[in-house]
């Protein structure tokens, strides 16, 4: 057997490794094309073309698509602030504290104006945001239903705002 087959052979399982230890989602998404480009240069080597063509259209380009419209819209925190509150410096540092704060989750914010404290409030309770910053007399308020975000967010946000959990109830509290 050639010595550059086995290298071929042998990047297999070591990309599928560096796949499974990798943490940032969209350098999982470049490691799963290299995957499929090395599996598909490994058919083509053996012989198989029709495989070989079918691993490099559908395992690495499509899949690769598919998977990158997933992770781009899982991947996004969306945040509900009133229309009154952009333009004030407070807000500006709570902003930048919480992108820093989620920045190692790899999320991304987007931010969703609302007119009103009470559109707001709805908007979360209907689960159209996952969190909402608000002024409340001197001080920010922020209120978030993910349990998960509260606890990445309350050790960055502690000196800038209240930060409140408001789970919601679930389908089956509400019914009853």
């Amino acid at each position: 057997m050639d010595s550059w087959l086995i290298a071929v052979t042998a990047l297999l399982p070591l990309t599928a490794l560096m796949l499974v230890f990798q943490e940032n989602p969209y350098h999982a998404l470049v490691i799963r094309g290299i995957i499929g480009a090395v599996a598909a240069l490994l058919y083509a080597i053996l012989g198989a073309a029709d495989v070989a063509l079918t691993e490099a259209l559908v395992g690495t380009m499509l899949s690769i698509m598919l998977y990158a419209v997933a992770v781009r819209s899982s991947l996004v925190l969306r945040l509900g602030i009133l229309a009154s509150a952009l333009s004030t410096d407070s807000l500006d540092h709570l902003l930048a504290a919480i992108r820093e704060a989620v920045a190692p989750y790899h999320l991304r914010v987007e931010l969703i104006i609302y007119p009103t404290f009470e559109q707001l409030k709805i908007a979360l309770r209907d689960r159209e945001i996952h969190a909402l910053c608000a002024e409340e007399t001197t001080q920010l308020l922020t209120m978030t239903r993910v349990a998960r975000l509260y606890t990445i967010l309350k050790p960055h946000l502690t000196s800038l705002t209240e930060l409140v959990y408001y789970p919601l109830p679930s389908e089956e509290e509400s019914a009853a």
